[in-house]
């Protein structure tokens, strides 16, 4: 038996199906674990060994829904509990039709 060609194609059963926390198809089905992740161990699997790995995940790749509303309450100094000041404009010129 050679280990190349003839072997891969014997292979077609599944190891890994999608991950439900990291969306990657990482989720070793027989152990129960994600490989990238960690899942379902509650921290996150992040080394200090793979910097790259840590970049690709980190802060501010994503939507950062939440830090999005941040940096702009920021920007105003936090401000809560007041309301902004209405806006009076002036009355527009009559038009002359012809």
């Amino acid at each position: 038996m050679t280990k190349g060609t003839s072997s891969f194609g014997k292979r077609h059963n599944k190891t890994h199906t999608l991950c439900r926390r990291c969306g990657g198809r990482c989720y070793h089905i027989q152990k129960k674990t994600c490989s990238r992740c960690g899942y379902p161990a509650k921290r996150i699997r992040k080394y200090n060994w793979s910097e790259k790995a840590k970049r690709r995940r980190t802060q501010g790749v994503g939507r950062m829904r939440h830090l999005n509303i941040v940096y702009r309450r920021f920007r105003n100094g936090f401000r809560e509990g007041t309301v902004a000041k209405k806006v009076v404009q002036a009355p527009a010129a009559p038009t002359q039709a012809k």
